[in-house]
């Protein structure tokens, strides 16, 4: 069976829509300013839309290259109306997450040999520990069998969370008590999962950034007493990222690729908030694929992201601005 197989239906595409309605709405209400009265794609149209793009927290570096692309077809095509601009600014925006890996998983298959080890990364309050619980519940919906690990034993609270979300979802936790070596419950965690023929094993880490280099030290432990017992674990460091934070989320990815070697993303909290185009400025910036979004508080809003259903879902009811 495929990862999260035909998880992504009509429910969750409408999930989707309603938790990016903020952001499309402050966003097309700015690009509808920027091209209003305007028969042809000038440079006061494409100044607008840049403002509006960064408005977004599309991000100035992503703002830019979308810009450039869009300037390189005006020159191009010599005379572009902006009715062209709406299609040609959503095939760029897709095309930006699709580059950076971010086109989907419904192909994907675990491996062969398991567990599959997840280690999970990020600060605190970003949603990490309900990403996690939200991920075990999916996992498990898949048909998987899921073990957790509680290594974030700097709180006693993160273990605490981790241990209602395991009796919520149904799924078995490895902890330990709170100061406890976050590496030896890794080991164990892993080594229970082996024991045991856990097809998924999720790893919760401390999310501590005010030092770097404990965190760095921290996170390579864990790594290595993991690959003691799998030598190819973790097989994925998911960060998770408050994307209602926008910009602020950005410089957290920044920090935490400086301190382990991140795989993919999981953005969280994008319902409610206007800032969703962080998701886009995250996925330039950094190259690694976002792999899921937070799209509300539900077990089930935890959605597999995919770039087409994603640009879909920014640029439908965009107030009559549309293909």
């Amino acid at each position: 069976m495929g990862f999260f197989d035909k998880l992504f239906g009509k429910k969750e595409k409408q999930t989707l829509d309603e938790s990016l309605q903020k952001t499309k709405e402050g966003f097309f209400s700015r690009v509808g300013k920027a091209i209003a009265g305007k028969s042809t794609v000038d440079e006061e149209v494409l100044d607008n839309l840049e403002e509006a793009l960064v408005s977004a927290d599309v991000g100035v570096d992503t703002t830019l290259e979308i810009i450039r692309r869009i300037e390189k077809k005006v020159r191009e095509d010599k005379y572009l109306n902006t009715t062209d601009l709406n299609r040609i600014l959503r095939g760029e925006i897709e095309n930006i997450l699709t580059e950076s890996g971010s086109a989907g998983l419904r192909s994907f298959e675990l491996p062969a040999m398991k567990p599959y080890v997840i280690l999970v990364v990020g600060v605190n309050g970003a949603g990490k520990t309900t990403t996690i619980g939200k991920l075990a519940y999916n996992f498990k919906k898949a048909g998987y069998s899921v073990l957790l690990g509680a290594a974030d034993t700097f709180r006693a609270a993160a273990t605490d969370q981790l241990n209602i979300w395991s009796e919520r979802v149904g799924v078995p936790i490895v902890k330990q008590g709170m100061g406890a070596d976050p590496a030896s419950v890794a080991f164990d965690t892993v080594q229970s999962g082996i024991t045991k023929g856990s097809d998924v094993v999720i790893v919760d880490t401390a999310g501590r950034l005010h030092n770097k280099t404990n965190l760095m030290e921290e996170l390579s432990k864990i790594k290595r007493v993991m690959k003691k017992l799998l030598p190819d674990a973790p097989h994925e460091v998911l960060l998770v990222l408050d994307g209602s934070t926008g910009q602020n989320a950005l410089e957290q990815a920044r920090q935490f690729t400086a301190a382990t070697d991140v795989t993919a993303l999981a953005i969280t909290k994008l319902d409610g908030t206007a800032k969703g185009g962080v998701v886009l400025a995250i996925a330039h910036h950094f190259k690694i694929p976002v792999k899921f979004i937070g799209a509300g508080e539900k077990m089930e809003d935890l959605l597999v992201f995919d770039s087409h259903e994603f640009v879909d879902s920014l640029f439908s009811h965009s107030n009559g601005w549309k293909d």
